[in-house]
Parts: structure tokens; C-alpha cells; sequence
């Protein structure tokens, strides 16, 4: 079974950088798509960054020129680079994986949240 694991959330001040990390495990052939999700308070979850296994990216206009997704295929895991924060970047952020399983089955997973605070 494919699980994801998010580390690196954190409380940090307006202007400040984060790094997340969300490392999958399990018996994985291929990951096709890795995204970042976030879901502030009374609000609905939102893609904030997405990459494909051609490593193409996408983001949100919300975040465009300071946050970057990458990935290492090597060690699974996927990235993401927060820069220049803001109060309004405060959420609780998910990482989503989909891919094809060493049983040959496509999963699509999802990591537990890592809450990530931006305030003074």
C-alpha cells in the first residue's frame, strides 16, 4: 500500500520561507502526478501546486513566483518551496500522489496535512 508522509509545517512570519516534503512509500512503479493541496479555515481545499512525470508544473495564481513544487524520483518525494508568505497562505497543506503500484493497480493518495501558520 502507497502512503504519504508531509513534514515541514510550521508557524513563520509574513515574508518568511517554508519547505514541505511528502515522502511516499510502498511498493511504487511509477508516480505519474504530485500535487499540493491546502485548505484554510471554513474554506474549501484548493490545488496550490501540481507536477507531472514530464515534471511540467502548475500553480495557482495565488502563489505564482513564490512557492515551488519539485520532486526527487530518486528518494519519492516531492517539495514544496514557500517564499515571501503571507497571512493568506496560512492553511492546513496536502500532498496528493497518483500512480501505478508494484501490483500494477493505480492508486491515488493522500498525505495527512501539515499545517502551516503564517502570522506575526
Amino acid at each position: 500500500q502507497v502512503q504519504l508522509v508531509e513534514s515541514g509545517g510550521g508557524l513563520v512570519q509574513p515574508g518568511g520561507s517554508l519547505r514541505l516534503s511528502c515522502a511516499a512509500s510502498g511498493s511504487i512503479r511509477s508516480i505519474t502526478q504530485l500535487n499540493w493541496y491546502r485548505q484554510a479555515p471554513g474554506k474549501e481545499r484548493e490545488l496550490v501546486a501540481a507536477m507531472s512525470s514530464g515534471s511540467s508544473t502548475n500553480y495557482a495564481d495565488s502563489v505564482k513566483g513564490r512557492f515551488t513544487i519539485s520532486r526527487d524520483n530518486a528518494e519519492n518525494t516531492v517539495y514544496l518551496q514557500m517564499n515571501s508568505l503571507k497571512p493568506e497562505d496560512t492553511a492546513v497543506y496536502y500532498c496528493n500522489a497518483v500512480g501505478l503500484a508494484g501490483t500494477l493497480r493505480w492508486f491515488d493518495v493522500w498525505g495527512q496535512g501539515t499545517l502551516v501558520t503564517v502570522s506575526s
